[in-house]
């Protein structure tokens, strides 16, 4: 709820060098005694709330929150360059859920039927009046994107939260979009996918916290094996290095739920398996991103440094005997 405040002044901070993951041999099914380090990234890789798609010539596109939201861009997966931002001329489309603020927040991105599918929130600090928007792109390319209008919004009195998107296809090829952030939780509705809009008026509630906090946010459906697997970050994000937010998962046999962890509490029922949280200088991890890559599935991720700053953290997903997934 309180995402992305300070976002701007923590992205002029200095960076900090994360430990290097070697590439592996096999997917490992052992997961490692501690938390591993992110791996070895260059370059420009202050970032928040990173979204990543892997591009048809193998390079990667990445956008994440800022003003117009920004672009980056690599050859290798670890060295990192700016490449400008998706809306060189400001959306004002946009502007009454912003307050006038130019700051756009938790890009999803994805590539389908050769084209870039951007689904993006528009919202201030703590507030429900909120919306999702889509923009669509055959390049990818700063000032490329088409605004293809409204997804979702919600208002003071809904009870629920139109922010941090992200499209899954499921096995029978249909589109559905989650979303949400504290209130009553992770939704999820369906897309149809010759516009990329909404299909439907009917909303799933498939994650919530219970009890005296309501933090949780940025869900990611990925679909592994036989399983979704929802990934969501709890608790605090956007505190520099106080922040405590922290990737959990857990996962159904249908791309609707019910969800459960690995004890088998619902996640609408405040279920979820930690994956990962903070360490020696990496604070906060989270708004979580998995895409399927050449050597593993990758964890895509910002978490804070020591000075505050948040920077892009990447690490590679295996998975135990019992099919829950670990970073290394």
């Amino acid at each position: 709820m309180w995402k992305r405040a300070l976002v701007a002044l923590l992205l002029g901070a200095a960076a900090v060098r994360p430990e290097p993951v070697p590439v592996p041999l096999a997917t490992p099914t052992t997961p490692p005694a501690a938390y591993p380090n992110p791996g070895r990234v260059t370059g420009d890789i202050g970032v928040h709330d990173p979204s990543v798609v892997k591009r048809p010539d193998g390079s990667y596109l990445l956008v994440h929150t800022g003003d117009n939201l920004t672009i980056k861009t690599s050859t290798d997966r670890t060295a990192w360059h700016n490449a400008g931002v998706v809306f060189p001329g400001g959306a004002p489309w946009t502007t009454s859920y912003t307050g006038g603020s130019a700051s756009l927040w938790a890009p999803d991105i994805s590539y389908r039927n050769g084209r870039y599918y951007l689904y993006y929130s528009a919202s201030t600090f703590g507030s429900r009046n909120s919306a999702i928007f889509l923009a669509t792109s055959t390049t990818g390319a700063s000032g490329s994107w088409a605004n293809q209008g409204l997804i979702i919004s919600t208002t003071s009195s809904s009870n629920y939260n139109a922010i941090d998107p992200n499209l899954v296809v499921d096995a029978q090829g249909r589109w559905w979009l989650s979303f949400g952030s504290f209130w009553t939780g992770i939704k999820l509705i369906q897309l149809d996918p010759a516009t990329g809009k909404r299909l439907g008026t009917s909303i799933t509630g498939l994650a919530q916290r219970t009890g005296s906090t309501t933090a949780i946010e940025a869900p990611f459906i990925f679909r592994h094996g036989s399983y979704y697997y929802l990934w969501v970050s709890f608790d605090a994000c956007c505190q520099g290095a106080s922040s405590t937010y922290r990737i959990m998962v857990g996962r159904s046999t249908s791309v609707t739920g019910p969800y459960v962890d690995r004890n088998g509490v619902a996640m609408t029922s405040g279920g979820g398996t930690q994956v990962l949280a903070g360490h020696g200088s990496v604070h906060g991890p989270g708004h979580q991103a998995v895409v399927p890559d050449s050597d593993a599935e990758v964890l895509y991720y910002h978490y804070y440094a020591d000075n505050g700053a948040p920077l892009l953290g990447i690490n590679l997903l295996g998975y135990d005997s019992a099919g829950w997934p670990f970073v290394y």
